[in-house]
C-alpha cells in the first residue's frame, strides 16, 4: 500500500478530537447555550474537520462513525470544558492557545492520513488544512458567525499550514519518522500561532494591497 508507512499513533487524533471539541463548548458557554447546544458544537468542532477529511478526500467512511472512542473524547471535552470554563475565561489568551494545539494536532493527523492513502505531498497539504479548520469552520457556519478563517487577523491558517508544511517535507523528504517529524510540526504550529497572539502578527485586507502598492510606488 502506497505510504503505508506515515501512521500515527490514534492517540494524535483523538487529543486533537478533545481539544477542538473543547473550544466547541466554550463558543457554548459565551453564546448561553443549553447543554444540547453546547454538545452539539462539541460535536461538529471536534470531528467536522475529520468527517469533512473523510467524506470528500478520502473517500471512506468517517472515523468517527468506526470508533466510539472519538464520541468518547467529544463527551469529555463537553463535560472537562463546562466545567473548566469560568477558569479559562480568567486567562484571556488560553482559549487562543488551546485552539492553536488542536488546530497543530490536527493538521499533522489530516496530513499524515492522505500521505498513508497514497494522495500526493500537495494533495496532503490540502487536506491537512481541512482537517485543522474544518472543525472550526462549521462550528462558526453552525452559529451564523462570520467564519475566522475569512477575516483580516492574527495568523491562523497560515500556522496551521506550515504545521502541515513542515510534517510533510520531514517525514517524506528527509525520513525523519512520522512520530518525530509530528511533534516538532505541532510545536512549529503552536509557537507561530503563540508568537502571532503575543506580537499582533496578522494578516491585512486584499483591499488595502492597492492601497500600500500605491503608497510604495508614490516613494
Amino acid at each position: 500500500m502506497p505510504g503505508a508507512h506515515f501512521r500515527l499513533p490514534i492517540g494524535f487524533d483523538l487529543a486533537a478530537t478533545f481539544l477542538m471539541a473543547m473550544t466547541g463548548v466554550w463558543a457554548a458557554n459565551r453564546r448561553g447555550y443549553d447543554a444540547v447546544g453546547a454538545f452539539t458544537l462539541a460535536f461538529l468542532s471536534g470531528v467536522g474537520g475529520g468527517l469533512l477529511r473523510d467524506s470528500i478526500f478520502l473517500v471512506r467512511s468517517p472515523a468517527v462513525m468506526q470508533d466510539p472512542r472519538y464520541l468518547w473524547a467529544v463527551l469529555a471535552a463537553f463535560l472537562v470544558g463546562g466545567l473548566v470554563y469560568r477558569f479559562a475565561q480568567r486567562f484571556e489568551r488560553l482559549i487562543a492557545y488551546v485552539d492553536a494545539l488542536a488546530i497543530g494536532v490536527y493538521a499533522v493527523v489530516g496530513a499524515d492520513k492522505a500521505l498513508a492513502a497514497g494522495i500526493s505531498q500537495l494533495g496532503s497539504l490540502i487536506v491537512g488544512m481541512v482537517n485543522a479548520i474544518g472543525g472550526g469552520l462549521l462550528r462558526d457556519i453552525f452559529v451564523r458567525e462570520e467564519p475566522l478563517m475569512f477575516k483580516p487577523g492574527q495568523l491562523y491558517v497560515l500556522a496551521a499550514l506550515a504545521g502541515c508544511v513542515l510534517f510533510v517535507v520531514l517525514s517524506s523528504e528527509y525520513g525523519m519518522s512520522v512520530q518525530e517529524a509530528a511533534w516538532i510540526a505541532i510545536a512549529a504550529t503552536l509557537l507561530l500561532r503563540v508568537l502571532a497572539i503575543q506580537f499582533n502578527w496578522t494578516t491585512t485586507p486584499v483591499s488595502d494591497w492597492k492601497i500600500r502598492i500605491g503608497k510604495r510606488r508614490d516613494h
